[in-house]
């Protein structure tokens, strides 16, 4: 995280449902030295923009614990009915607005996809029965794509983010459709990962995020700020498979999801990005 271009001015709107809180706690931080009641309000504005995500890690948590398999709902499907319910009060109570929901549509038909394909393929299973399910992948899989797509739509609306040299659609469109094919065609093919890599930081190195905390503006390089989300992805993972809502054919016995999974999630949130700025163009600076 860079040096903030700007300690005073105007403070950066939040909603109607954060603001409130946004006010409580900048009151509460008043006597603090900036840096950390923007960190503070940094996390809290981070927690919001992925409260979809975050709702639906607590749902696979919670339902592990306490399903029966004697119940007469399946947990997969009662995990697609929660999920179901979670964007339908996102949108009535306009978390979320009509564009970023067709970001997340367009991206659970591209994450379901894909599942249906690596389930056939044997990179993964789905242990547990559901009736709504399609060729052995329940219906819920897809919305875990989906908030991934939420949390970058809601992101850049709750921080204001502006990019600087963002890349023409045609440099940015044919690299997410490589990175999307590769995930099918290395099971045939050499595996392109790697140049992949590299195309990601030559299109977007000088690319920089400008997002406002609170009362401050920041940026980082985007590449930089991918990493770091592929981290918390990898994490997510982990909770996925501890849980047992999804298992690798190595993991007859639960151990750590493989570092290499790091990449892929890499090269998966470009995917997600584009698709995102498709509907939510990237805006330059003000200043």
């Amino acid at each position: 995280m860079e040096k903030p271009v700007r300690d005073s001015g105007p403070i950066h709107e939040t909603g109607p449902y954060l603001e409130p809180l946004r006010v409580l706690v900048r009151g509460a931080l008043g006597y603090l030295p900036w840096w950390l009641a923007e960190f503070i309000l940094f996390g809290l504005k981070q927690a919001w923009a992925c409260m979809f995500a975050a709702i639906m890690l607590t749902l696979l948590i919670s339902s592990k614990l306490i399903w029966q398999v004697d119940w007469p709902l399946h947990r997969y499907d009662f995990l697609f009915v929660g999920a179901l319910a979670i964007q339908a009060i996102f949108l009535r109570f306009k978390l979320e607005s009509w564009d970023e929901a067709r970001v997340i549509l367009v991206y659970h038909i591209v994450g379901t996809v894909m599942e249906i394909f690596k389930v056939h393929m044997g990179s993964w299973s789905y242990p547990e029965p559901a009736i709504f399910q399609i060729a052995g992948v329940p219906l819920f899989s897809g919305f875990m794509y989906a908030s991934i797509g939420s949390f970058m739509a809601r992101t850049i609306r709750i921080f204001d983010m502006r990019f600087t040299h963002y890349p023409p659609t045609w440099q940015t469109i044919p690299l997410a459709v490589a990175i999307y094919a590769n995930f099918y065609s290395h099971h045939y093919l050499p595996d392109i990962r790697y140049l992949l890599f590299a195309l990601t930081v030559v299109i977007f190195w000088r690319v920089r995020i400008y997002f406002t905390t609170d009362r401050t503006t920041l940026f980082m390089p985007l590449t930089i700020a991918a990493f770091f989300s592929s981290v918390f992805l990898w994490v997510a993972e982990n909770i996925g498979t501890v849980t047992g809502t999804w298992i690798y054919p190595s993991q007859k016995v639960w151990h750590i999801v493989s570092f290499g999974k790091l990449g892929s999630w890499y090269l998966l949130l470009y995917v997600s990005f584009v698709l995102v700025t498709l509907v939510l163009k990237p805006k330059p600076p003000e200043d």
